[in-house]
């Protein structure tokens, strides 16, 4: 009997997941417990293993496709079983919801009423295809990756919208005929098509879409593309700059107490004590206390209206192999500085290992973030605000300033750099300076049991 195999839905903020490899392919022989395909979300990399053993009898998606949770992604079971009743688009519910698939309780496939094909239009770029929310066919993709044409303007016919071949053929129809250079150029610089071409028949040569002159220069450089996490990274930093008034303040803080403390760490560490504490969760545990007296920056800003948190949910901006991640560290405020030194820890290991929960990286998750370049030595950074958030922390090195130490005296004093960056709309600039410096306070004067 035919079994189906699902996309699984990790966490519940997760609607979608990123295919990003499958580990076996049409017609291999599976058993139980083999790695069938990789996958991520929202950061987080994840292994899909074989719940039964057979042969892989279709495969419905590509490497590198984006697609929504609990849907078919492909069908294991014995040679010659029929798998159309679980392919994406027709109407196999029961497929996505139970290990083995009743092929006599699926419906047929619906048939979608052809709609008319949208060519792309002069103006616009003709680049790699891209991967479209209602699917692609196999087929489908590499003839528009063979012809250049950009699949994310058609309005696919098959079931549920998907892209088949003939919507690519058509597009080719309506479009002119580009030389083998031209289609070349198309696909990996995106130069937009024109209506009509310099060549023979209105024929598009590459002259036409900016072909380099001189072959010297042609190999100077190449076109990359970019993985999937950058682009979810892109695509967040670009949303949040163009959906905010961002503002950041730049402060720092007489860094003498916490430098201090993290000698008496380091002692008590030689005599047994159990846990690193760093000076990020040091300033962490500032953080945490500047926010619990200043409710309006421990906040979401959500246009019309504000949703002001009760309790600390910090994020925290780590850097792994594959991508910026900022993970949440949940009530925050009920910890003792070496619970959240813990937690801290915990989640960061958690995210550089690829096994965080998805729910923990959801921006929704937290209520502030705090991200921390000191240890690489940046003395001042704009971070970015990780919406909705209404504001975002950035912790600098530790550098020597000047400083008056009363009776007329000058010296040099560790201080540690703070960079806040805040939403305008949601906080008045005076509000940020005096949370700012609050922060610095709760720094210069922190203190806790070891």
């Amino acid at each position: 009997m035919a079994t189906v195999v699902i996309m699984p839905k990790q966490g519940q903020s997760v609607e979608s997941c990123i295919l990003t490899e499958f580990k076996k392919k049409k017609g291999d022989t599976v058993s139980e417990g083999d790695i069938l395909f990789a996958y991520e979300t929202d950061k987080a990399s994840f292994e899909e293993e074989a719940k039964v053993s057979g042969t892989v009898l279709d495969i419905f998606f590509d490497d590198g496709d984006e697609i929504p949770v609990l849907t078919n992604v492909m069908v294991i079971g014995n040679p010659g079983e029929s798998t159309e009743e679980f392919r994406p688009g027709g109407s196999a519910p029961a497929a996505a919801e139970t290990p083995a698939a009743q092929p006599a309780a699926s419906a047929a496939p619906t048939a979608a009423t052809p709609t008319p094909t949208a060519a792309p239009t002069p103006s616009a770029p003709v680049t790699a295809p891209a991967s479209p929310a209602s699917g692609i066919s196999p087929r489908a993709r590499v003839l528009a990756e063979k012809e250049a044409v950009n699949v994310s303007t058609l309005n696919g016919t098959g079931p549920k919208g998907r892209i088949i071949e003939r919507d690519v053929r058509a597009a080719m129809a309506a479009t002119p005929k580009l030389t083998p250079l031209a289609k070349e150029i198309a696909k990996e610089t995106g130069a937009a098509v024109p209506s009509t071409g310099t060549g023979l028949a209105g024929m598009v040569k590459g002259g036409d879409l900016g072909a380099l002159k001189n072959a010297v220069y042609s190999s100077d450089s190449e076109i990359k593309p970019l993985t999937n996490m950058r682009k979810l990274i892109a695509k967040a930093m670009y949303a949040s700059l163009q959906n905010s008034a961002q503002l950041t303040h730049h402060l720092s803080a007489d860094a003498r107490r916490i430098l201090e403390l993290r000698e008496k760490v380091k002692k008590a560490m030689a005599n047994g004590y159990p846990t690193n504490i760093t000076l990020n969760d040091m300033v962490c545990l500032a953080v945490i206390k500047a926010l619990k007296q200043f409710p309006q920056v421990n906040s979401h800003f959500l246009g019309d209206s504000m949703r002001l948190f009760s309790k600390v949910h910090l994020g925290l901006a780590v850097d792994t192999e594959r991508g910026l991640m900022v993970p949440t560290v949940k009530n925050a405020d009920d910890l003792s500085i070496q619970g959240l030194s813990n937690q801290l820890k915990e989640v960061a290991a958690a995210c550089k290992k690829g096994a965080i929960d998805p729910d923990l990286l959801s921006p929704e998750a937290a209520s502030f973030t705090v991200s921390n370049l000191g240890n690489y030595g940046v003395e001042i950074f704009t971070p970015v605000i990780n919406l909705p958030q209404s504001a975002i922390l950035g912790v600098n090195t530790i550098v020597p300033r000047p400083k008056d130490l009363g009776g007329g005296v000058y010296g040099f004093v560790p201080h540690i750099g703070l960079s806040l960056t805040y939403d305008h709309r949601a906080l008045d600039g005076g509000e940020a300076t005096r949370f700012l410096k609050q922060i610095a306070i709760e720094i210069e004067n922190l203190d806790f049991e070891l």
